[in-house]
């Protein structure tokens, strides 16, 4: 009996994320992901000087680098990558699902993202989400930035530390937090009210935060799924901010006091 289409794309669509892989490169990201016992490392490939410089995590994670002449680095990264001869091929992490990353911890926070896809942005949310202890970063499977170099570069070490999930659908997991008893922002630009007025009393609530990507901003379903939509308390009548600096903003004027 013939499969049916959609068994025969699943399969293969999980084919393809059990061989999925990713080149990480720069000294601080390769440094990271050698010493996280929970990143499954596949090769390495470095150059005498960052051999040198990364000598204890290479010790540590037990592996054996490929050295390679500076001028012929040929770890299968973009030609414009500022690798600084380090390159680690791992496999991406798994992080589990909502309950686990965002319930447990007093007052938690979590970060979704609506369709934001630079992987520099997604670093710097990573970055700015461990500094202000946020639970999670939550993405979409498709319509989001995956685990690349470019991110792990940015997020300079966070993405070995802070859980990134990526979900299927966005409006399904918003209602996933609610009914966990998260109160659910989304910020745009044209809302009524602040962060701070939302919160008025409920900071011991746990709160997720919505951004959507630059530009088009969030979906009208994440509009519609939402407890209520906020906007950043600007100063100036005029721009906005990147989406990056616009997590970092809402994060810190939604901790719990």
């Amino acid at each position: 009996m013939k499969k049916p289409k959609w068994v025969i794309e699943k399969e293969q669509a999980r084919k393809a994320a059990a061989s999925e892989t990713v080149w990480l490169f720069g000294l601080h990201a390769v440094r990271d992901a050698l010493m996280n016992p929970k990143r499954q490392k596949l090769r390495l490939i470095v150059t005498r000087n960052a051999q040198d410089k990364l000598a204890d995590a290479i010790a540590e994670s037990g592996m054996q680098a490929e050295l390679v002449d500076p001028r012929k680095f040929n770890a299968p990264i973009d030609s414009g990558s500022v690798h600084q001869g380090a390159a680690l091929e791992v496999k991406p992490l798994e992080w589990g699902g909502l309950a686990e990353n965002c319930i447990g911890r007093e007052n938690p926070r979590v970060l979704l993202l609506d369709r934001v896809t630079d992987p520099h942005n997604v670093g710097a949310i990573l970055r700015s989400a461990e500094v202000l202890g946020a639970s999670a970063v939550i993405g979409t499977r498709h319509h989001s930035a995956p685990e690349t170099g470019a991110l792990a570069k940015t997020a300079s070490g966070a993405l070995e530390r802070q859980p990134y999930l990526r979900v299927r659908n966005l409006a399904d997991a918003i209602v996933e937090l609610q009914n966990m008893g998260f109160l659910v922002l989304g910020l745009d630009g044209e809302a009524e009210q602040t962060i701070e007025a939302a919160l008025e009393g409920k900071r011991d609530r746990p709160v997720a935060l919505v951004l959507g990507a630059e530009g088009p901003g969030l979906r009208q379903k994440t509009k519609e799924t939402v407890d209520m939509l906020v906007k950043i308390d600007a100063a100036g009548g005029f721009g906005s901010l990147n989406v990056s600096n616009a997590a970092a903003i809402a994060l810190y004027a939604s901790q719990p006091h």
